[in-house]
């Protein structure tokens, strides 16, 4: 059986969102985590930062940190569906195993 590899995951998001609407993104997303067994999510909202170049004529940025373990297949298809949200300007996923 395989075993589940733990990741960090960074995403940045557009600046129009409120603190309601961050939230609501944000664990609308670890559902979609969890659909594909992903286990001991963690959300962390890293707050609205400055940015060091603008991203799409984005001068600001919110950040959210996703701690889970997934598979490691798991990890395309979640990014896949990062990848058409045009709320997110960049995103990283980073191996902490």
């Amino acid at each position: 059986m395989a075993k589940n590899t733990q990741y960090e995951m960074m995403i940045l998001l557009k600046e129009e969102f409120n603190e309601t609407e961050l939230k609501t993104w944000a664990f609308k997303y670890a559902k979609k985590l969890q659909n594909l067994k992903a286990s001991d999510i963690a959300v962390i909202s890293r707050g609205k930062q400055e940015l060091s170049y603008s991203i799409n004529d984005c001068k600001r940025g919110n950040f959210i940190q996703i701690n889970f373990g997934s598979l490691p297949k798991a990890i395309e298809i979640f990014s896949s569906k990062l990848k058409f949200d045009s709320n997110v300007l960049r995103f990283s996923i980073l191996n902490r195993d």
